[in-house]
């Protein structure tokens, strides 16, 4: 498929750029897209809760009072989850919730991901361009010249730009990351992908590389 490209000021260029049908226009893969994007999320998570277990009470290992006679259960420390104060059952503790995919499913659910959003028409490629101070409101002049303002937006660049990202940071609705950081989960987050020129070559180089 080619699309138009856009220069910053929100103004067709003239120009067009065919997007390769093995990245943006395959059969998508939607369990793909959920373990990758399910892999995502278990690897932001810390894993470090942790509830105060029976070994974690400081209390006294005295014991309660005697074996038999007293009509009622036995009991041989205060630690005893059955008294208030005492350990928790079965606690929560710290894990790892990360775990593996390959490498050929993660890069079927991304294109997957850039396949939908390409059928949706919420691709936009933008001309390369440059920022030569960090400056937040010539970015948003961007953003609104793009008619993407008021929407979540991801951009793509096909390095990294310090300019770029210092400007776009304090900006709650935009993301900017390299073609290395693109992730299912953050092309299906966006409501728009906008793409560098630059930087579809190397997304395709990316994922059709074995």
């Amino acid at each position: 498929m080619e699309v138009t490209i856009t220069d910053k000021n929100g103004k067709a260029t003239g120009k067009k750029i065919k997007l390769n049908d093995e990245v943006f226009a395959i059969e998508p893969n939607d369990h793909a897209i959920y373990l990758d994007v399910k892999q995502y999320l278990a690897a932001q998570r810390q894993g470090t809760h942790k509830a105060t277990e029976r070994a974690d009470i400081h209390r006294t290992t005295k014991k309660l009072k005697r074996q038999k006679g007293t009509g009622g259960a036995r009991a041989g420390s205060m630690k005893s989850p059955l008294f208030k104060g005492g350990g928790r059952v079965f606690g929560p503790r710290p894990r790892d919730y990360s775990f593996k995919l390959n490498k050929k499913l993660k890069k079927l659910a991304r294109k997957s991901a850039l396949t939908y959003k390409a059928k949706d028409n919420n691709i936009i490629i933008l001309s390369d361009f440059q920022m030569e101070t960090p400056k937040t409101k010539g970015f948003a002049e961007i953003l609104n010249n793009l008619k993407v303002n008021d929407k979540k937006t991801l951009f793509v660049l096909a390095e990294s730009n310090k300019n770029i990202y210092l400007s776009s940071r304090n900006l709650s609705l935009s993301k900017v990351v390299t073609v290395s950081e693109l992730t299912t989960y953050d092309i299906l987050n966006a409501s728009n992908i906008v793409l560098a020129e630059g930087s579809v070559k190397a997304i395709e180089e990316t994922l059709l590389s074995n």
